[in-house]
C-alpha cells in the first residue's frame, strides 16, 4: 500500500479569499478580499492582554474559557439584547468563531444530516459542514433585499434535515435578517424541529435604521439556537481566536469537550484582554464602530459606481458584494484578476460564495481598512475605465 492523504482531504479545500489574499500578496497589491480587520485594537483589550501576560496568566484555562469572559460575555448579552445566559453552563469560549461552529457542528450533527444554507453564503460554513459529514443544502436569496420566502425553506426541507444557518449581518451580502424574516425561521426550525445555528460576529457592524436581533432571543427559539460569534471583528483582533458558542447545556458541554479536543483552550492571556475589554468599553464605542464603517462602506460604493461596478450596498458587516459582469474574462475568478493586474486591488470572485455558477457576475470587497489604505483603493478603482 503507497503512502497517500486521506480521502477526508477531500472534503476540504483552500478557500478563495485565502486564494486571493496569496495573488495579492504575490503582485503588493491592496488587499480587500480577506475580512483581515487591520484597523487598531482597542488600548483597553491590549493593556488587559499585556497585565495578564505579566501577571502569569500563560497557562490552561478551563475548556470552556475563562470564568471572567464568560461572565463579561453573558453581561454583554443582557445588555444589549436582554438576553439572560448562565455563564457556568451556556458559553464555551473556543478557538474563534469559526472554531466554535465547527465544534458546535461535530457535537449535534451526525453524518448525513442536511442543514440548509442561504446562498450566497460564507465559505467557511459550508467547509465546516463538509468536514464534518453534514451536507449542505441550499435557499437562493434574491435581489433587491437578498429576499427569500416559506415556500423557498419547504422546498429544500427533508426528513433528513437537521439544522438550519443563519448569518446576520451577513458576509459577503451584508443583509441584516428582519423581525419578520427571524419570526418566519423561528416557527420553520420550531415546525421542523431543527437546530438553528447562528453566526453572529457581525453584530455591531449596522448601519441606517437596522438592527441585530438575535434569534436565540425569540420566543421557544433558545434552546434550539446555537449563537456563534465573538471579537475578532469587534475589536480588530482576527489573528487572536476568542470566539465562543452559546447554546442551552444540554448541547455545551459535548461542544465544550470537542473545543477541548481540538483547541484545548483559546490563548489564555488574550481571553484576558478580551474580557477587560468587554466590562470597560461603554455602549458608544459599539456605536462608533456603526459610524466610522458606514463611511467606509460608502467610500468603497462611490468608487465602484464611478467604476462601473455596481455595488449591492449592504446593511450591516463590512461586506461588499459588486457588479463585474462588465470586466474583461470568463467567470469570477478571471475578472476578479484583471481587476487585481489592472488596479493592484484584491477582490473575491463571486463564485466562492455560490454552490454553482451563478455568482459570476459578481465579487465581494471588504472595507475594513485604515482611512489611508482605503482612499488609495478607491483612487485605484475609480482609474478603471470600462
Amino acid at each position: 500500500m503507497s503512502l497517500e492523504l486521506s480521502k477526508r482531504h477531500e472534503w476540504v479545500m483552500q478557500s478563495e479569499i485565502r486564494n486571493m489574499s496569496i495573488e495579492c500578496d504575490r503582485v503588493r497589491g491592496i488587499n480587500l478580499s480577506q475580512g483581515v480587520c487591520d484597523t487598531e485594537v482597542p488600548l483597553v483589550v491590549r493593556i488587559g492582554a499585556r497585565q495578564a501576560m505579566d501577571a502569569g496568566i500563560n497557562t490552561y484555562t478551563h475548556y470552556a474559557g475563562m470564568m471572567e469572559l464568560r461572565e463579561a460575555i453573558a453581561g454583554k448579552q443582557k445588555q444589549f439584547y436582554g438576553m439572560v445566559v448562565d455563564p457556568e453552563n451556556e458559553i464555551i469560549v473556543s478557538g474563534g468563531a469559526t472554531g466554535a461552529l465547527y465544534c458546535a457542528c461535530l457535537a449535534l450533527l451526525n453524518p448525513g444530516d442536511e442543514v440548509i444554507l442561504f446562498e450566497p453564503f460564507y465559505g467557511y460554513h459550508i467547509q465546516t459542514l463538509v468536514a464534518t459529514q453534514a451536507v449542505p443544502v441550499y435557499v437562493r436569496m434574491k435581489h433587491p433585499g437578498w429576499t427569500f420566502s416559506l415556500e423557498d425553506l419547504e422546498r429544500v426541507v427533508t426528513p433528513r434535515t437537521r439544522g438550519i444557518m443563519i448569518n446576520t449581518p451577513a458576509n459577503p451580502s451584508g443583509k441584516v435578517f428582519s423581525k419578520a424574516e427571524l419570526d418566519l425561521l423561528a416557527a420553520f426550525a420550531k415546525k421542523h424541529d431543527l437546530f438553528v445555528f447562528t453566526d453572529e460576529i457581525y453584530e455591531h457592524f449596522l448601519y441606517g435604521d437596522c438592527r441585530h436581533i438575535p434569534p436565540a432571543t425569540l420566543p421557544g427559539m433558545k434552546e434550539r439556537t446555537i449563537t456563534i460569534s465573538g471579537f475578532s471583528k469587534t475589536f480588530s483582533i482576527t489573528g487572536w481566536r476568542i470566539g465562543y458558542c452559546i447554546c442551552d447545556p444540554r448541547w455545551s458541554t459535548a461542544i465544550g469537550f470537542f473545543s477541548d479536543l481540538v483547541y484545548v483552550c483559546a490563548p489564555a492571556p488574550l481571553q484576558a484582554g478580551v474580557a477587560k475589554g468587554v466590562r470597560e468599553l461603554d455602549i458608544e464605542y459599539y456605536k462608533n464602530l456603526s459610524t466610522l464603517y458606514r463611511v467606509k462602506r460608502d467610500k468603497v460604493c462611490d468608487a465602484l459606481t464611478k467604476a462601473k461596478l455596481r455595488p449591492y450596498v449592504p446593511e450591516g458587516a463590512y461586506y461588499i458584494l459588486a457588479d463585474i459582469s462588465g470586466l474583461p474574462g470568463e467567470n469570477s475568478k478571471e475578472r476578479a484578476m484583471y481587476l487585481l493586474q489592472k488596479t493592484g486591488v484584491a477582490c473575491v470572485p463571486g463564485e466562492a460564495f455560490y454552490h454553482d455558477d451563478s455568482g459570476e457576475d459578481l465579487a465581494r470587497f471588504c472595507y475594513a481598512k485604515d482611512d489611508p489604505i482605503l482612499e488609495e483603493a478607491c483612487k485605484r478603482i475609480e482609474s478603471l475605465r470600462l
